[in-house]
């Protein structure tokens, strides 16, 4: 699979919540850090999401925003 998209963090899938129509995911990236993704629970289900698998995050966003006290 080719993508455009430059940002792909490697990790493994640490827990994965099905609600009604939206799940989170947890993927565990390989530097430590944890990233939480919102897809659809049909998504989810389709690829067949399950605590220990190997997944590939993919970042694409035109902003960051970062927030201070």
């Amino acid at each position: 699979m080719r993508l455009s998209t430059r940002n792909q963090l490697a990790g493994v899938i640490e827990a994965v919540d099905v609600g009604a129509v939206m799940a989170t995911v947890k993927v565990r990236l390989d530097g430590g850090q944890v990233i939480t993704a919102s897809i659809t629970k049909e998504a989810a289900e389709e690829l067949g999401l399950a605590p220990g698998q190997a997944a590939t995050a993919f970042i694409k966003s035109t902003e960051v925003t970062i927030g201070v006290e």
